[in-house]
């Protein structure tokens, strides 16, 4: 009988700020620092005989400009960087797409979801500005104490992105990057992001997960006011199912985490996660409740106001796949507060 897959994580070693270390042959990767509790994200840059592709910025950070120079010093004297390539719009992945295009004159490759979506958040379009999102949550049951930290805390997208590229070249489902005389396959993924792109070069069994596909912790997946109703927890699994396709011992190459392998082991743990999620919230709405009242079931710990953010979202998404699914239902009180109750 065959024994389990497992999650197994081949390198002891991570790359020295400001340094790379090479993983499979050409793929380099690249560990910059975040303000936040997740505390990094991981970068790539795949080598070509004649130049680099850089895969994902990180955040608009002066420490992390200063990263970007040693390495550009290092490895980019002798071989120009040829593209940028942006996994999704989260600052933490176009942040410097601008910055680094200017310096390096080269374009950025991206998806017109998430360059479109970038747009909005930069330029704080209607439901894609503060109030939109406070309003969005207040209705969901968040209290005025921490709505107003919300609130007060502003726009927060143009301080972590150094400007947006004017112009992009598109990415699309199915599309073959040619880079290193290999193929890198886009993988388009829903739920985390609106049209995030992975990269999956069948060669070299490597695939550039990006958000989607995290080794220890779950992707958030949150509902956005721009489009309250959506489903995008439905998305997301169903997104990470096709990583099924893809070899078991697929080295997956994180934005945060360390690289592992035991794709197929990941996608069925984060299916099993969600699934015990969905049955805590239908046991927990035994009585109306909201999304803010349903947060401590979700997530048993204190939360910032950066986290609680990404926690309302996340509450709303998971009520809004059982909606879907009708094992839930929304029962609004005279308040104005949806509240859902199970079926």
């Amino acid at each position: 009988m065959k024994a389990p897959e497992t999650i197994r994580y081949p390198f002891e070693q991570q790359p020295d700020t400001g340094e790379t270390l090479e993983l499979a042959a050409g793929v380099r990767w690249l560990r910059m620092p975040l303000p936040f509790e997740l505390n990094h994200i991981n970068l790539w840059l795949l080598e070509e005989e004649d130049g680099w592709t850089i895969v994902d910025t990180g955040l608009n950070l002066d420490d992390i400009k200063a990263n970007w120079e040693a390495v550009l010093e290092t490895h980019c004297r002798s071989k120009p960087v040829k593209r940028i390539i942006v996994t999704h719009c989260h600052p933490d992945h176009l942040g410097l797409a601008r910055w680094l295009g200017d310096k390096l004159k080269v374009g950025t490759w991206v998806t017109q979801g998430e360059m479109l979506n970038a747009y909005a958040w930069f330029h704080q379009l209607p439901n894609y500005d503060v109030d939109g999102m406070v309003g969005f949550f207040r209705r969901h049951g968040l209290d005025a104490a921490r709505a107003d930290t919300l609130f007060d805390r502003g726009p927060t997208y143009r301080g972590r992105v150094d400007g947006l590229p004017t112009e992009y070249h598109r990415l699309f489902e199915g599309d073959l990057v040619r880079i290193g005389g290999r193929d890198w396959r886009v993988i388009v993924g829903y739920g985390h992001s609106p049209e995030h792109a992975s990269l999956h070069c069948a060669e070299l069994d490597v695939l550039i997960s990006g958000d989607m596909l995290l080794p220890r912790i779950s992707t958030n997946v949150s509902v956005m006011s721009s489009n309250p109703d959506g489903d995008p927890i439905r998305l997301f699994l169903d997104s990470i199912a096709r990583y099924k396709a893809l070899p078991a011992d697929t080295l997956v190459l994180p934005s945060h985490g360390r690289p592992f392998r035991g794709i197929h082991a990941r996608v069925a743990q984060l299916e099993a996660h969600h699934r015990e999620r969905f049955d805590a919230l239908v046991a927990a709405c035994a009585v109306p409740k909201s999304a803010c009242e349903l947060i401590p079931t979700l997530f048993q710990r204190e939360l910032d106001a950066h986290q609680t953010m990404f926690a309302m979202g996340e509450s709303i998404a998971h009520l809004n796949y059982l909606e879907h699914a009708g094992r839930v239902r929304r029962t609004p009180d005279d308040g104005g507060v949806f509240r859902f109750v199970a079926n």
